[in-house]
């Protein structure tokens, strides 16, 4: 992944971080250049497809002055949709991976991929929310608006996070990927407050939406390397994507897990569809062409002011990829992401906290002053 970026900004002030000095390491000089400011930091508009597509190959290693730590998204649209008490930790923004319907095409300004060189101060942040909250279920990701893993052979934070949450058995850590990188830091195992987790999608969807991603088979095959190394892990089939052969080919997925793993190795598996910002239609269009999936799909104005399938086709698509999952197995543990009440009543007939095994997952927390 590391071997596609064009060039590595250095902010002259992150010079002396251990990811500056691994990049020295890993990159011929010539990519290398060190900066006094942000490249490109005279764009303050939204960005062309031309520059979005920069954004992907050129990386700025910085600090980061804000807040590290902080509820996801969804919990500021309880109101709307079910809230599963997702935590975020962000350490960098934007992916060198290049699925066509990408959120962040949407969500970033910002003309370069950013990795935030100051990791002791979010690690410093999370302590004292850590300390104070030890025996609170957290769950804290990494993979917000960054891939979680894509760009660990240059940080290495994998490393230190792994560390870190052994010291808070109550907390789980979670990694969310489209890669196989994971061989830097098996060695660190057993940990099974870190769940190491797949974004998963038919093979066909891969092939035709997901760029620049593992392969279906390598994403698998890297999952079943962190179970052997004692890692907890999970996979989100998200976003389903409505096609012709829509059904054979989530079947085909589904099947595919089922015969590699059992229930009780899998943490738990969320669904979703696919949804996005109405912005974000012009720039997919421009970007992948009608030919996408995704700019072929009817979409509706929803929940969170996004555009969704309609509520039929979406209840049609959790339902048939569920009772697929429970024909297998009555033992899977599956919620949906970022959905109505109205849809868990149609998908599952009851609520999440009306479910045995999903109450952990969306039972309340204390109220907390972390950031939305």
């Amino acid at each position: 992944m590391i071997e596609r970026l064009e060039k590595i900004f250095i902010d002259e002030k992150s010079l002396d971080s251990e990811v500056a000095q691994r990049a020295f390491q890993l990159f011929p000089r010539q990519k290398i250049e060190v900066v006094k400011e942000e490249p490109w930091s005279d764009i303050k508009r939204s960005l062309t497809a031309e520059e979005f597509e920069r954004s992907k190959k050129n990386i700025f290693l910085t600090t980061f002055n804000g807040q590290f730590f902080k509820r996801c998204p969804g919990s500021t649209q309880k109101k709307v949709l079910n809230c599963c008490n997702y935590h975020i930790l962000n350490l960098g923004s934007q992916c060198p991976m290049n699925c066509s319907y990408c959120y962040l095409q949407s969500y970033l300004n910002s003309p370069i991929s950013k990795i935030y060189t100051n990791i002791d101060q979010a690690l410093s942040e999370l302590k004292e929310m850590a300390d104070a909250n030890s025996h609170l279920p957290f769950r804290v990701g990494t993979g917000e608006i960054i891939d979680s893993l894509a760009l660990d052979p240059l940080t290495l934070y994998s490393r230190k996070l792994i560390e870190f949450f052994k010291q808070y058995p109550k907390w789980t850590l979670e990694f969310k990927t489209k890669s196989n990188l994971v061989d830097q830091f098996l060695d660190l195992g057993p940990a099974t407050n870190t769940i190491v987790s797949w974004s998963l999608n038919a093979d066909y969807v891969i092939q035709k939406e997901e760029h620049l991603t593992a392969s279906l088979s390598d994403r698998l095959q890297a999952a079943q390397k962190c179970l052997s190394s004692g890692f907890s892990v999970a996979f989100h089939l998200d976003p389903l994507i409505y096609h012709e052969g829509w059904k054979e080919n989530y079947a085909d997925l589904v099947d595919r897990i089922t015969t590699q793993f059992t229930p009780s190795q899998v943490n738990v598996i969320s669904l979703g569809t696919l949804r996005f910002q109405p912005e974000q239609r012009f720039m997919m269009k421009k970007r992948f062409g009608f030919d996408s999936l995704v700019n072929q799909a009817e979409m509706f104005p929803s929940e969170g002011a996004k555009l969704r399938y309609d509520a039929s086709l979406r209840n049609e698509m959790f339902k048939f990829v569920y009772s697929r999952f429970k024909s297998h197995s009555e033992s899977w543990r599956i919620f949906l992401c970022m959905e109505t009440p109205e849809t868990w009543i149609s998908t599952f007939e009851s609520q999440p906290m009306n479910k045995p095994e999903l109450k952990e997952l969306f039972r309340p927390l204390p109220t907390i002053s972390v950031s939305e």
